[in-house]
């Protein structure tokens, strides 16, 4: 069996050190989530402008850190498997959130105008109010509800491997690690899990 990679021996550390009462374990488990986390909210926010201007970028990923760390005061985590699906789930959580409070039926951002109403004189809109991005926000979104929706939805198996490689950022390799599994095991369920979303979003699957 391969030796564990870096990221699992520092994840684990820090679990063990917690188990061990070592409260300042949590704070350095956190931080170790954090940089995964605000480059995946950064991606799933850009194009949306008008969610910019609500919610930036680390006020979402602090609410999921938030989220994080309370779960981590409540539930015992004993293995980086089970923070690594942990952290996945919290992410996943706080953005379709996101999606539903600003694109929901009562949603301010179903009803906001995003041009900028002043005048003829074009020299005066804002580039960001020409963006076809902007126009097509709310479906757009809900594309990305749909996705995490479905994500949460696929059979357990599938679900985990999608965590690991998409929400966590890790390679197959690793994934194989932490599901003590073989990297042609990884490879099947990634791409059962990638059919089903495409069948389930009519191959509206966001990149």
């Amino acid at each position: 069996m391969a030796d564990p990679s870096p990221q699992t021996l520092l994840v684990q550390g820090y679990l063990d050190r917690l188990r061990d009462g070592d409260p300042s374990a949590r704070g350095e488990l956190l931080n170790c989530a954090c940089d995964r986390l605000r480059r995946l909210t950064r991606k799933m926010l850009k194009g949306y402008p008008n969610v910019h201007r609500w919610e930036q970028t680390d006020d979402v990923l602090q609410n999921a850190i938030v989220r994080l760390q309370r779960t981590l005061q409540q539930l015992p985590i004993e293995t980086a498997r089970d923070f690594f699906r942990l952290s996945a789930l919290e992410i996943r959580r706080e953005l379709l959130d996101l999606a539903r409070h600003y694109y929901g039926p009562q949603g301010a951002g179903a009803h906001h105008e995003s041009h900028d109403n002043s005048p003829e004189d074009s020299s005066q809109r804002s580039p960001v109010a020409d963006s076809p991005d902007v126009t097509n926000e709310p479906g757009r979104l809900a594309v990305w509800s749909a996705f995490h929706d479905q994500v949460a939805a696929l059979p357990d198996d599938e679900r985990e491997v999608f965590d690991l490689l998409w929400y966590q950022g890790l390679s197959q390799a690793e994934a194989a690690e932490q599901l003590h599994v073989n990297v042609r095991t990884i490879k099947r369920r990634w791409l059962s899990a990638r059919m089903k979303l495409q069948d389930a979003l009519q191959g509206e699957v966001p990149e």
